[in-house]
């Protein structure tokens, strides 16, 4: 489990998320957002909706990276006639794959846009998968403990309390079911790739994407994991070459990495 860098370039340590993200002048108190949702960036994504599908355009990223996400999944739970719920799922990149791979996929996210988007896409594939404008917290709700697989990708450094998120996701897998989750390290070399290098100079990904008190240690993660009730089972790195676009699991999480989880 990576454990570098303890000190982000502006200096100090994240306390908490309530403190990483509030801005100027204060932010509403997490407990005001609904959904644990940051409308700000849920807003940022769905203006972007209508181009998810080009893999020429600001999602490149996401549609070199689904693949590799995509087979750790599957490498690790039986998909074919499962129940599988992905959390923030945008226009449906992994949502198909899932389904593709057999599984029986709900999906949910809070940009209407992107659902929109995602349902369109699903059509023209001949694919069933059941795209709902849901917060988690609202699902876990109505349906907690009802999934065997639980995914959320690229999502939990988007949201303003992240531990609780966690703890979502962990009330919406039945037991000894598996979580999967891609997020960001926070670290000096995350900060200089992810986002200098990826968003200010090779221009990968829009500017403003990733906010780096937002992104999340592997070791913040666990705690919070074990807080949930829930076991981490593995943790990657995913690389991702930019000249060559070539994407591939590594042992080195210290930039992008994903965890399996379990209940």
């Amino acid at each position: 489990m990576n454990t570098l860098s303890d000190t982000n370039p502006g200096g100090g340590e994240r306390a908490g998320a309530s403190q990483a993200n509030s801005g100027p002048g204060g932010a509403a108190p997490a407990a005001a957002r609904p959904g644990n949702a940051d409308q700000g960036e849920v807003g940022k994504f769905d203006a972007l909706a209508s181009r998810f599908w080009d893999v020429r355009g600001e999602f490149r990223p996401l549609h070199l990276l689904n693949p590799v996400r995509a087979r750790f999944v599957a490498e690790r739970a039986t998909l074919a006639g499962a129940r599988v719920l992905d959390v923030g799922c945008g226009g449906g990149l992994l949502a198909e794959a899932l389904a593709r791979a057999g599984a029986k996929v709900t999906a949910i996210d809070l940009a209407p846009g992107m659902i929109e988007v995602a349902r369109l896409h699903a059509t023209e594939q001949q694919l069933a998968i059941n795209y709902r404008v849901l917060a988690a917290d609202e699902l876990a709700s109505a349906e907690g403990g009802s999934f065997d697989v639980v995914t959320c990708m690229e999502m939990l450094e988007h949201v303003p309390e992240p531990a609780q998120m966690t703890a979502t996701l962990a009330s919406l897998v039945r037991p000894g079911g598996s979580v999967f989750v891609s997020t960001l390290n926070r670290n000096l070399k995350s900060f200089l790739l992810a986002i200098v290098g990826a968003e200010y100079l090779m221009k990968l990904i829009p500017r403003g994407t990733h906010e780096y008190e937002r992104l999340i240690r592997p070791a913040e993660l666990a705690r919070w994991a074990r807080a949930a009730g829930l076991t981490m089972r593995e943790l990657a790195g995913i690389e991702l070459n930019p000249f060559t676009e070539h994407c591939t699991l590594s042992r080195d999480p210290s930039v992008n990495y994903l965890a399996h989880l379990e209940r």
